[in-house]
């Protein structure tokens, strides 16, 4: 089957569609039923939303299509979501839910061995491998997962088989990979394609997934103001393809600084952030550029929870935000963490390692709530009313009273790091 590579400065729809239909030209056998596996709303600004319109498009007419976001641990999407990203055309029966903990298969283990030599030694424990029961079911003839190429904290570059793994996979290795990343350091693996969990991924690829009809579509997409482009569309199954997706992105997601950054104020758009669990990219994506002793204030107006899921979100309120040392510590101490490692992990990337102040303006939590899980707090209306985002643009700006900040309007879109880091 065919591989696409298109990069561009910006790669509008009617040329996403004749890539879609070349590439679908080029699939030999008949295609009578199809699974599309695109990201949620967290990742709207993806292009996956519009790559999925497209292919219903062009598949309904021939082929029964369905559609299972990759929700990992993350809320199943509203209607009102559906219709956001994927339009209104697409009937509400071919949507399907994945659920983390009760409808995923074991399909093979990644040896303690194996987890040891990639982990540098740092933990050592076999980790099973399950997806969705869907992906095994033989009535697909095809199965498609689509999604963004970006930075990311726990694999590096976010996408390609972790869509399958953790977009569509099961607790132990969810669990497992996020605590691995923990352990090995965010700074070392954000914005870098080979990593010890990404080399997880690619065992499991290998070893457990290569029977499976399975194609990526991959993007790599830019924001100006707002507008989100689409600057690259990979389309194939190798990981040569992956590859070169994340070459694209470190080239137009990275933004490197040779002096760090003493204040960072970030805008998390309500209908995507709901939580600290996604939020808190605010903290992942910039804690490499923010200087010891800065803050970071993060404008969150639609900010209800701490995890998305329930279980996560008792684990967060009751532990916070108190750093690595710490969270080890109390991993080490309480079955609860051990049997919850991503959420360890998580309290680990989401905290300043006491370097700098982290700041919430949240619109649906109190005081109380964000200082009990370790944050400061600032009313959003406060907030609001000196930050205006409407009034800021992205990067350096001035305020009225003379303060500098740096702006970020979408902390999902970028890493946010001191060059030093990458040379």
């Amino acid at each position: 089957m065919q591989e696409i590579v298109l990069t561009e400065e910006q790669i509008d729809e009617r040329k996403v569609e004749k890539e879609l239909q070349k590439w679908l030209g080029g699939i030999t056998i008949p295609l009578r039923k199809v699974l599309l596996l695109p990201p949620d709303i967290t990742r709207f600004h993806s292009k996956a939303g519009l790559i999925v319109q497209l292919l219903y498009k062009a598949l309904a007419p021939r082929a029964k299509v369905e559609i299972m976001p990759a929700l990992g641990t993350h809320m199943p999407m509203s209607k009102e979501e559906r219709g956001l990203m994927f339009g209104t055309e697409i009937p509400a029966e071919c949507f399907r839910v994945h659920d983390w903990r009760n409808d995923v298969v074991k399909i093979g283990e990644v040896p303690a061995t194996y987890v040891a030599e990639v982990s540098e030694g740092l933990v050592s424990f076999p980790i099973d491998v399950e997806v969705n029961r869907c992906l095994l079911d033989p009535s697909y003839d095809l199965i498609v997962s689509i999604g963004q190429v970006v930075p990311h904290e726990v694999v590096g570059m976010a996408n390609y088989s972790k869509n399958i793994l953790v977009g569509c996979g099961g607790r132990d290795l969810i669990n497992k990979t996020h605590f691995l990343g923990a352990s090995y350091g965010l700074e070392r693996m954000m914005g870098r394609a080979k990593t010890p969990v990404r080399q997880i991924f690619d065992y499991a690829e290998e070893h457990f997934l290569a029977r499976i009809p399975l194609q990526y579509i991959l993007t790599v997409t830019t924001t100006e103001g707002d507008m989100t482009k689409l600057n690259g569309l990979f389309i194939g199954r190798s990981r040569g393809l992956f590859a070169a997706a994340a070459r694209e992105s470190q080239q137009r997601n990275l933004n490197l600084f040779t002096h760090p950054l003493k204040k960072v104020v970030v805008y998390l758009e309500p209908g995507e952030f709901k939580t600290t669990w996604l939020g808190n990219k605010a903290v992942y994506r910039t804690r490499m550029a923010i200087a010891d002793g800065g803050e970071l204030l993060i404008l969150a107006p639609g900010l209800r929870k701490f995890g998305e899921d329930p279980q996560i979100d008792i684990l967060i309120r009751k532990y916070g935000y108190v750093g690595s040392r710490r969270i080890l510590a109390l991993v080490a101490e309480h079955e609860e963490l051990k049997n919850n490692l991503s959420a360890a992990a998580h309290l680990i990337f989401s905290s300043s390692e006491d370097r700098f102040r982290i700041t919430y303006a949240p619109g649906h939590l109190g005081r109380e709530e964000i200082e009990q899980v370790n944050f400061s707090y600032l009313p959003l209306s406060e907030a609001l009313a000196k930050y205006d985002p409407a009034k800021l643009k992205d990067g350096f700006n001035t305020m009225a009273d003379g303060e500098e900040i740096f702006y970020i309007s979408n902390p999902a879109l970028g890493l946010w790091a001191l060059k030093e880091r990458f040379q």
